[in-house]
């Protein structure tokens, strides 16, 4: 079969590039968006989602998911990514959200670049000091020089939200052991008329629309699979669809790409091949300072602290970061102080458990267990 040809072994035209892919635009999106109503109680993960409706690539499930989020029509939570429509959302019947503005990259230097910076899903972001400069500054900065950054650092310290918060037009592929090629190219996806259309995947996307692509946990990706972006960042900035008649995509001026690493985590591998492609790596570490301006207790801090050196020394596999602290400190506007020490307790694996009790319980002063359900009332 000539690899043009989708699997029913009909020949449809080229699509037209769009960010709905294919030729009806917005498809997916409304395929989205429509699922989501369908079950407006239900949080999804990405996954999940691209499964039930049969769609063939996470990454482009994914992108559609951001763009309900970034318009208020969706929740959007990490770790790992989890969405569910609003009422918004539903009211918006799947129409198309107005597009994101793009990143101007020039003259973005100057006067209050450590104000707090607004991420597509209406989160801020405050930057840190990095370089003599800010994060946000520099990651723009290496962008125009066309510098390929690799972030890393445990799951929860702020990579994503980083990553968002310098580049608003950012597409993404959230990695996975199961992530394969069709994820950054695209793939064919079966139509209402029982046909089948190609649609392009955000590697595509960014490199035509000059975009940033963040590789999001790229070390969970299969080697082979990771591949495909290589020439995309080389002097070439060229690559080819082979399941798409070979069609050659050239990366317009703005293409840049981005990577997360967490290091320590199951499956996660940095290979040589991967390392050498980035000329810059930055560790992202939690910033305490920014926990306790955003509400986190100072026990709470404390207690985070400690067994983030306790990580740092093997003697435990998992410490509270910046993410699980914001949701200690929802927790605890929304069901109290002895609540959130307690679901923060329970939040640490069954292997670790007694080593977070026990620095909780020694800034606490308290006895401490995790949240679990009592006697009926």
């Amino acid at each position: 079969m000539d690899p043009a040809t989708p699997p029913d072994g009909s020949n449809h035209p080229s699509p037209t590039p769009d960010s709905g892919g294919g030729r009806r635009p917005g498809y997916l999106y409304r395929q989205v968006a429509a699922h989501l109503a369908a079950h407006p109680d239900q949080v999804f993960k990405v996954g999940e989602l691209t499964t039930a409706i049969a769609a063939p690539s996470t990454g482009a499930v994914f992108e559609a998911l951001k763009k309900m989020a970034a318009a208020g029509y969706a929740t959007h939570t990490t770790g790992p990514h989890r969405f569910q429509i609003t009422q918004a959302g539903v009211d918006a019947a799947g129409t198309l959200p107005p597009p994101a503005p793009r990143t101007p990259r020039q003259g973005r230097r100057g006067a209050g670049r450590r104000q707090p910076v607004t991420r597509p899903n209406g989160d801020l972001y405050f930057p840190r000091k990095l370089a003599g400069a800010t994060d946000v500054d520099v990651l723009r900065r290496l962008r125009e020089k066309r510098i390929p950054v690799l972030l890393y650092g445990p799951p929860g310290t702020g990579k994503t939200a980083l990553v968002e918060a310098a580049f608003p037009d950012l597409l993404t592929v959230a990695g996975t052991g199961d992530t394969v090629v069709e994820d950054f190219l695209g793939n064919f996806i079966p139509m209402p008329d029982g046909g089948f259309e190609f649609v392009y995947g955000p590697l595509v996307t960014a490199m035509r629309e000059g975009r940033a692509l963040l590789v999001d946990d790229a070390t969970l990706i299969p080697p082979k699979v990771l591949a495909v972006l290589y020439p995309a960042m080389d002097g070439r900035r060229v690559i080819t669809i082979p399941g798409y008649r070979n069609e050659r995509v050239d990366a317009a001026d703005g293409f840049y790409v981005i990577a997360g690493h967490n290091p320590g985590v199951h499956g996660a591998i940095l290979t040589e091949a991967l390392a050498s492609r980035f000329d810059v790596h930055i560790e992202v570490t939690t910033d305490w300072d920014l926990a306790r301006h955003l509400g986190v207790p100072n026990p709470a801090v404390a207690a985070a602290v400690a067994l983030n050196g306790d990580l740092a020394a093997g003697r435990v596999s998992w410490a509270p970061q910046l993410r699980e602290l914001l949701g200690f400190a929802r927790v605890r506007k929304t069901l109290g102080l002895a609540a959130a020490v307690a679901n923060l307790a329970g939040r640490a694996p069954e292997e670790d458990r007694e080593q977070v009790l026990a620095a909780l319980r020694r800034q606490y002063g308290t006895e401490i267990t995790a949240l679990t359900l009592g006697e009926q009332r």
